[in-house]
């Protein structure tokens, strides 16, 4: 059975104009209203690999003790410390023997347990009162070959409210990246470079939010807040040298932008977090639970 809605304008029925891949048009019965409807069907769009992780969600049945293991994890994330620095440091300071790349394997394994703390933060988070939302991409390579990181950031909070790993640049990770944003609500407007790949997602995922493209750095409106983010990443990518595996690279970045929106204070937020500025509510004890309960 094909669908039928209500016309938002004058209230009668109308009529499937057209099915698309990632969205159904219609048209309003009233050749006078004549209104167009485009209904998003979600179903159909990909998630982002921001929601396809592997891993564990439970720190036990391990030879070390949780201490350790978080203590690593911590050390990893906070001071930037290389695994072997890491390794060092236990047997140098708490006699502990455990070589850099089991270590390694300990910050990839738990990236989908300190996701759900994250969505489980986020469960009632509302964006709809933001100016502006900013998405870019920026490459990062795995195995020797090209990958974009595509990133939507709150420009008032820095908080990234999505992000997508692809070997493309297509508009079908836009659309990845946009579907899994939409969950925190719609921003005024949507920052972007004058890639095209963004120009269709963003007309039919936030049809009231304005498109702003930004072609050249000079303009009042620029992507600089983005190409910040992407600086502090960069940081963090240069220590890994490059990524081994795709679910690899895909965990070590959720666990980065989860440190990146709750635990990491910001200068430029007056020393907060970016979960912290868009008022969710935990205290310095409760960051310090999340690496301690299991």
């Amino acid at each position: 059975m094909k669908p039928t809605v209500k016309c938002p304008v004058c209230g009668r029925g109308m009529y499937l104009h057209h099915e698309y891949k990632y969205y159904i048009s219609f048209t309003c019965n009233n050749r006078k209203c004549n209104h167009h409807l485009k209904q998003l069907r979600p179903a159909a769009i990909d998630n982002p690999s921001c929601e396809n992780l592997f891993g564990k969600i439970s720190f036990s049945g391990h030879r070390f003790n949780v201490n350790t293991i978080i203590t690593a994890i911590n050390l990893y994330f906070a001071l930037n410390a290389t695994t072997r620095a890491i390794s060092n440091y236990l047997l140098d300071y708490l006699k502990i023997k455990v070589s850099h790349v089991i270590i390694s394997k300990w910050i990839k394994k738990f990236a989908k347990y300190f996701k759900s703390i994250g969505d489980k933060l986020t469960k009632s988070l509302n964006l709809d009162d933001s100016d502006e939302w900013h998405a870019d991409e920026t490459v990062v390579k795995i195995k020797g070959k090209k990958h974009y990181l595509w990133i939507c950031i709150d420009s008032e909070t820095r908080f990234i409210t999505s992000w997508n790993l692809n070997s493309s640049r297509e508009s079908n990770c836009a659309f990845s990246l946009f579907k899994n944003a939409k969950k925190f609500g719609s921003p005024r407007s949507i920052v972007t470079d004058g890639l095209k790949s963004y120009n269709f997602p963003i007309k039919v995922i936030f049809p009231d939010s304005k498109h702003i493209v930004v072609k050249d750095f000079k303009d009042d409106i620029s992507n600089n807040l983005i190409e910040s983010f992407n600086k502090t990443f960069k940081s963090f990518y240069k220590k890994v040298k490059g990524f081994k595996t795709f679910d690899s690279a895909n965990s070590l970045i959720s666990n980065f932008i989860f440190y990146y929106n709750f635990i990491k204070s910001h200068s430029s937020l007056s020393g907060l977090t970016p979960g912290e500025v868009c008022g969710l509510e935990y205290s310095h004890q409760d960051k310090v639970d999340w690496f301690v309960k299991y």
